[in-house]
């Protein structure tokens, strides 16, 4: 009998999602409670597990087609035997005979596919079709064994780095030959609902909030000294490294504390003040950057922030955020050193009223005590809401920060 797989609740004001990727192909065995697709919101992915145990069927839906809440997608065969499902697949789909391992299904020429595309992630594809790697040749890190954009990067620079390999991408969408030489190729490839919301929320945060940003730079002398005096006994003791964030997370709650409008949030004709620090922490995710919050951050320790941003970088990876871990938020910081970023102008992540741009750390010359000497330096960017801050309290905001980074021992002491 077949059973119908229904788009489950996907959170508070969320109606409806996008099939991102079927994640079990017609014919296959499934668990009950196995995810057997993806579905992309406006915040996360969201897996949908199979109601019984039995085998997949037909699809009622496409990848990239919109779907709402108790939508039917699918159905699971729960009786023996492959499901009706499998025979009314494409035959790329279809279950192999037990008695020999099915052929590879080759793609056609000029379409843009790869084989068993079905199965990839819309970043993980791009990024195949971009680098030339057969995916089939390359062991998934993701959850379940899949096939991450990180996977597929790590093998195209091994490949680059054998000698006499051939880095060429497959073909896409060639266009004629130009009179110097060579294909030129195009790929068109619709956008995931998450870039759509990103793109709609900066936008929004461009035209309705009074955006300004200061800017300072840091030296980190004195936090690089911290933790390698004491990354070893905090690791053995608390199994997790010590990273600079948990710094940065104990100096912005002292800001915070101090200069109250950079963590509130304008409601109307009122201005909400935050009396708790729920900071979002921008980290890199398979289909864009998303901001999971870690609450209350001004009553935890060290160890506890360090254990809960790795915890989110470690699902954002597998994809597994839910929309819970993404709501609120008062405070954001975002790292774009960790990419190699100089100085950048962050945009705001409405409502909050402002945003803290971390960078990389490059030794430069600086003067102290009338010596120009060498110094581990960042720039800090601190952009904000300006019809909620003034600029006297921006820059008192991200001095305060400076000010503790510098000497990490008035994070102790809340000076």
């Amino acid at each position: 009998m077949a059973i119908e797989v229904k788009v489950p609740v996907l959170g508070e004001s969320v109606a409806e999602a996008t099939i991102g990727e079927w994640l079990k192909k017609p014919g296959e065995a499934v668990a009950a409670d196995e995810p057997i697709a993806s579905l992309e919101t406006d915040k996360v992915a969201v897996e949908v597990p199979s109601p019984v145990a039995g085998f997949m069927g037909d699809y009622l839906v496409q990848v990239g087609d919109t779907v709402e809440v108790g939508a039917a997608i699918a159905t699971i065969n729960d009786q023996g035997g492959a499901s009706s499902g499998a025979a009314s697949a494409p035959a790329a789909f279809a279950p192999a005979p037990a008695a020999a391992p099915a052929p590879a299904t080759a793609p056609a020429a000029g379409n843009g596919d790869v084989a068993g595309d079905q199965s990839l992630s819309p970043s993980v594809r791009r990024a195949v079709l971009e680098h030339g790697i057969d995916p089939a040749s390359v062991k998934g890190t993701g959850k379940d064994g899949r096939l991450t954009k990180e996977d597929v990067v790590a093998a195209a620079q091994a490949k680059k780095d054998t000698p006499g390999a051939s880095t060429s991408a497959p073909a896409v969408a060639a266009a004629p030959a130009s009179s110097g030489g060579g294909e030129r190729l195009e790929e068109r490839v619709k956008m995931t609902r998450l870039r759509q919301t990103i793109a709609k929320r900066l936008k929004s945060a461009q035209e309705t909030a009074a955006l300004l940003t200061t800017f300072n730079d840091v030296d980190m002398s004195a936090v690089i000294a911290a933790r390698e005096a004491y990354k070893d006994v905090f690791a053995k003791k608390h199994n997790i490294k010590l990273g600079f964030m948990s710094f940065f997370a104990k100096a912005a709650c002292l800001a915070l504390k101090d200069v109250p409008a950079v963590n509130a949030r304008m409601e109307g004709d009122e201005i909400i003040y935050h009396k708790y620090v729920d900071l979002s922490v921008a980290v890199s995710a398979p289909n864009g950057l998303v901001v999971p919050v870690v609450r209350n951050v001004e009553s935890m320790s060290f160890a506890e922030i360090e254990q809960a941003i790795a915890g989110f970088g470690k699902k954002a990876k597998e994809g597994a955020l839910t929309m819970a871990d993404m709501s609120g938020g008062t405070f954001t910081i975002s790292n774009g050193g960790v990419f190699g970023s100089l100085m950048s102008t962050p945009i705001i992540n409405p409502p909050q009223s402002a945003v803290l741009g971390l960078h990389r750390i490059d030794e430069r010359p600086v003067a102290v005590n009338g010596q120009v000497v060498i110094r581990p330096m960042m720039y800090m960017a601190l952009s904000y809401d300006h019809r909620i801050i003034d600029g006297r309290e921006a820059v008192t905001a991200l001095k305060i920060m400076k000010d503790a980074i510098e000497d990490p021992m008035r994070l102790l002491i809340d000076l």
